[in-house]
């Protein structure tokens, strides 16, 4: 598909029902999460659509963090923006849950 053929919310709704209609658990119906561990949060949020050894993942919706290694950074425009498939989490999680995740990710990734 066309980078930015659908936009926004309609973006975030298309993902969340391909992933419910490709057997994706856990991914359009986002699940509430409190505490800033950053590796819970990765394994409610992201885990259904990344692999991430760390945290016993194994997702392809979307890319590899392995494979990726992506500083804190990018992890954290990642998460707060979203990208083509992947939702944007700001409003979502809180800005210390953001930055639990990011650090999370960045730090373990491709370890």
């Amino acid at each position: 598909m066309p980078a930015n053929l659908v936009r926004g919310q309609d973006a975030d709704d298309v993902a969340a029902f391909v992933a419910a209609n490709a057997g994706v658990s856990g991914f359009a119906v986002s699940k509430a999460i409190s505490g800033t561990n950053g590796k819970s949060i990765f394994k409610s949020q992201c885990a259904s659509c990344h692999t991430l050894k760390d945290a016993g993942t194994t997702g392809t919706v979307g890319p590899n963090l392995d494979q990726l290694k992506p500083p804190f950074p990018v992890v954290q425009n990642q998460v707060i923006h979203g990208g083509s498939v992947m939702p944007a989490f700001k409003g979502k999680l809180s800005d210390a849950q953001i930055r639990a995740v990011a650090r999370y990710v960045s730090s373990v990734a491709g370890k």
